[in-house]
């Protein structure tokens, strides 16, 4: 009976008493319910909904709160890992003109460089963008999943969509020789969802307000051609450059693997277009 769980408070709880939430039973809406209904829709199939005993699972609050590192407040088996894909961004990276006026929802979301929120900035201008792909597929064992609860994700109304994570991943472009920051990196909140599945693999998160995650075997993917997909390189001369994408960058979802969360490609601009070439996973 996946649907009829046991809340129970914690052993550290000297009360015995405890709830139990069913279908027929109309409860105050509460966060915890909230995210207990959420979990049983995702991880109880219909053999589950038949079959006993009664799971139970310790209540939250009764626990020290979960700290940096986890992405859900119920306990899941494994780890989820990671890896971005190096060769979408090598096949599809490309450099594109833009006026401001078609920006607006990406400067609303900072996903400009300084020079774009200038005061003497007009519509007409144009912003040179670095455009490129992502797909990044969770290879691990159990679900990525934001580390905000769902009652606290962002909604960005340009976009009609909520962000789930403040830092998904940032992108910069460094200089060849020195290793330093020429273009500023965009620290991406995206929206997660499962948009493809190797074989074997069902796709169970969407990107709406109520399931957002990353399943084992899946791919997050980002076409080129969305908005904040790029680093603004208005404001960068002609030259050889590192593109430095990475995924999770704060580290505020434990992986089972960190060292394979960066890609870096050997970027030539020449003040038209991009060569992009030796996209590679490295350690940072």
């Amino acid at each position: 009976m996946c649907r009829s769980m046991v809340v129970r408070q914690g052993p550290d709880s000297s009360s015995q008493a405890h709830d139990t939430l069913t279908p027929n039973t109309p409860t105050p809406s509460t966060p915890l319910q909230e995210e207990l209904q959420m979990w049983m829709l995702l991880h109880c199939t219909p053999e589950e909904e038949n079959q006993g005993p009664v799971r139970n699972i310790w209540r939250s609050v009764a626990r020290r709160p979960p700290g940096t590192g986890y992405g859900t407040r119920y306990f899941q088996n494994g780890l989820p890992d990671l890896v971005p894909d190096p060769y979408a961004i090598q096949a599809g990276a490309y450099v594109q003109r833009m006026q401001m006026y078609a920006l607006r929802c990406a400067a609303e979301e900072n996903c400009l460089a300084r020079s774009a929120y200038g005061p003497a900035v007009r519509d007409i201008d144009f912003r040179v963008l670095l455009r490129f792909p992502q797909k990044v597929k969770n290879q691990g064992t159990t679900d990525f999943l934001p580390v905000k609860p769902r009652y606290q994700w962002d909604w960005h109304s340009c976009h009609q969509h909520y962000h789930s994570m403040d830092a998904f991943s940032n992108y910069d472009l460094l200089d060849v020789v020195t290793g330093r920051k020429v273009a500023e990196g965009h620290k991406a909140s995206f929206c997660l969802e499962d948009t493809s599945c190797d074989p074997g693999f069902r796709r169970r998160y969407a990107c709406t307000s109520h399931t957002q995650g990353l399943s084992p075997g899946c791919h997050d993917v980002y076409a080129a051609n969305i908005d904040c997909q790029w680093i603004d390189i208005t404001d960068v001369p002609p030259g050889n450059y590192i593109l430095k994408v990475t995924v999770n960058p704060n580290f505020h979802v434990m992986e089972s693997d960190f060292s394979n969360n960066v890609v870096r490609c050997d970027i030539t601009y020449t003040g038209v277009y991009v060569q992009t070439h030796h996209c590679r996973v490295t350690r940072g």
